[in-house]
């Protein structure tokens, strides 16, 4: 358990990072549009970050749950926020990574419908 709250305050720490920097060294370099997808990026990863930390502190959840949801979430905010921050930090091309943002998005949405799958099935056992 204190393995994915560690990984997710450090995760949390690094959206305001990200917030910050891209806020301020980042307004005079990206247009209006890019610095609007970065911000994207931010604000998903700092909200899955909040899901991530209720997950992982709350018992109503096995710790198969808590890992599945965790990886979930975990992989997709690296792959969805971390390809932007690719394309507008590492300047990597969109087009040689483009697949990659929604394949995350892809997993923060399985990470979402896994949490209601598992709660309809505690409703269902009560």
């Amino acid at each position: 358990m204190y393995k994915n709250l560690t990984l997710t305050a450090f995760v949390g720490a690094l959206a305001v990072i990200l917030g910050a920097f891209g806020a301020h060294a980042l307004k005079e370099t990206l247009s209006a549009t890019e610095l609007n997808s970065f911000e994207t990026a931010v604000r998903y990863q700092m909200y899955h970050v909040i899901v991530l930390f209720i997950i992982n502190l709350n018992q109503v959840f096995s710790l198969k749950e808590k890992k599945i949801m965790s990886y979930l979430f975990m992989v997709g905010i690296l792959f969805f926020s971390g390809s932007i921050y690719a394309m507008y930090l590492a300047k990597i091309p969109a087009k040689n990574i483009w697949f990659i943002t929604p394949f995350g998005g892809l997993l923060l949405i399985l990470g979402w419908f896994y949490l209601g799958l598992t709660f309809f099935r505690k409703s269902i056992k009560k």
